[in-house]
């Protein structure tokens, strides 16, 4: 009686053509330049370019990364010639360690005329890397009376999308140095858009990634800050205790946890993802 149908929402992308072209003096001649220069999906004055203007709809499920956001659109359709009461759809995503209900309303649907829809969008953080389970499931009443459940099951991979690694550089002093290198491990450029350090309660921090040039501060990466594929940034921290600390000999040398990164980027059309890392030690 119902149809079950569940989407994943992505953004768009831009449209990829191959090019064909040739030389003049070949037998086909200006043809195939003169095709490009009609097709619609090709850059006016760069038409021999791969990507085009148009934004094409995606065309498979496409990868998750920790830290960015799942949305999926979600519906059930009365594809009978029957009234059916008491609808209810309830979509959990079950991970290794949890089961998280994404439900937007657990209120059953009074009743779902024919050729009507029941539909919902669910947005969910991911914080787990490894397999996630999208468990979907509708129960409702027949117009005889009868109880009907059934459910669908939506397996997908959540991948890590960087690497991580820290070194810690004590001076002669109290001060600490933090240098994070952050290694973009997917396959399309990335925004950084941020990359802070939340020092422990013990420390305040600088950030050693700005330069001042004629009385403004600029960013050491250039006033475009992207991450290609398989790049690696460094950012450079100094941490000096605070000044209630500094004076008790002995208790800063005891620290270890010094503090945690903070890293924000937008892939695609400004997809966003965020990831936190867990306290930062030192030896």
């Amino acid at each position: 009686v119902l149809i079950f149908a569940v989407m994943r929402l992505t953004k768009p992308t831009l449209f990829t053509n191959v090019p064909v072209t040739c030389e003049e003096r070949d037998l086909p001649g200006n043809l195939f330049n003169q095709l490009m220069k009609d097709d619609p999906s090709t850059v006016k004055g760069a038409e021999t370019l791969m990507l085009g203007e148009m934004l094409t709809l995606p065309q498979n499920f496409g990868n998750i990364f920790l830290g960015e956001t799942f949305s999926s659109y979600i519906s059930v359709h009365n594809d009978s010639n029957q009234v059916v009461k008491d609808i209810l759809v309830k979509a959990d995503l079950q991970t290794s360690s949890q089961r998280l209900n994404l439900s937007a309303s657990s209120a059953a649907v009074a009743e779902l005329k024919p050729d009507c829809c029941i539909d919902d969008v669910i947005h969910h953080e991911v914080k787990e890397i490894g397999t996630h389970i999208l468990v979907c499931a509708v129960s409702y009443t027949t117009q005889t009376g009868e109880k009907m459940y059934f459910r669908k099951f939506f397996k997908f991979q959540v991948l890590k999308p960087l690497d991580v690694k820290t070194k810690f550089y004590n001076a002669e002093t109290d001060e600490v140095f933090l240098e994070a290198q952050i290694q973009n491990i997917t396959t399309s450029p990335m925004f950084m858009e941020k990359v802070s350090l939340e020092p422990s309660m013990m420390y305040n921090v600088a950030e050693l990634n700005t330069v001042d040039t004629a009385g403004e501060s600029e960013s050491t990466f250039g006033a475009r800050t992207y991450l290609q594929p398989m790049d690696t940034r460094q950012y450079l921290y100094c941490l000096k205790p605070k000044q209630e600390f500094a004076e008790k000999a002995g208790v800063i040398k005891g620290v270890t946890v010094i503090g945690k990164l903070d890293i924000v980027w937008k892939t695609n059309l400004g997809e966003r993802g965020r990831l936190q890392t867990s306290q930062l030690q030192r030896m």
